[in-house]
């Protein structure tokens, strides 16, 4: 019966099996999960952070927060794994999603906390790195906060608005630049020749 289980994961039995490793409101241990690949399941991960099975949202935001708990990325391919289980989703750009931050302090002693909308809270600083990718082609950027183990989340237009009224000009490899502090640690968005 395992065997067919494993040959066939379904979406219902990650939830299932995410929902009893998750202990006291902890994230499940996956860095400790190695069990074999099952296959790819039709989950995807939107650029817009919205998670779709079987091409229809997921509307249940616990459930969302469930699967969030269970990534995993392994040599640049997302993962949602269980002790037992291991299947492939699509993600489009990055799989969490910041919604909304708080600044706490001013200039160098600023500390930049990130929410994302599965609920994990992050400081940018050492270990979460914040950058900003610039489009070649339309030259827009597109901000991220790495929020654990290799996971990244994509910061939204309206957060990403708001933060840009908080970058500073420092120099940074002997250059100008524009960008932000958080947690002691200043974060280039673009060289300040390149602001209009």
């Amino acid at each position: 019966m395992a065997q067919e289980d494993a040959k066939s994961p379904s979406a219902e039995g990650l939830a299932a099996a995410a929902s009893s490793a998750a202990k006291g409101g902890k994230l499940p241990p996956v860095h400790l999960w190695n069990p074999d690949f099952c296959g790819d399941l039709d989950i995807r991960i939107a650029r817009d952070g919205t998670w779709y099975y079987l091409g229809s949202p997921i509307g249940r935001a616990p459930l969302v927060k469930l699967f969030s708990s269970i990534l995993k990325l392994e040599a640049g391919k997302y993962y949602l794994v269980t002790p037992v289980e291991k299947v492939g989703i699509t993600v489009e750009d990055a799989p969490l999603h910041a919604v909304d931050f708080e600044v706490s302090g001013q200039g160098r002693d600023q500390s930049l906390t990130f929410t994302t909308r599965t609920e994990d809270v992050v400081t940018a600083g050492p270990g979460h790195v914040l950058r900003i990718v610039q489009d070649p082609a339309s030259d827009a950027p597109s901000p991220y906060i790495m929020v654990r183990a290799g996971l990244e989340a994509r910061i939204d237009r309206k957060s990403f608005f708001r933060l840009v009224d908080l970058g500073c000009h420092e120099t940074h490899e002997g250059d100008s630049w524009f960008g932000l502090w958080s947690s002691g640690q200043f974060f280039p968005v673009i060289r300040s020749s390149e602001l209009a």
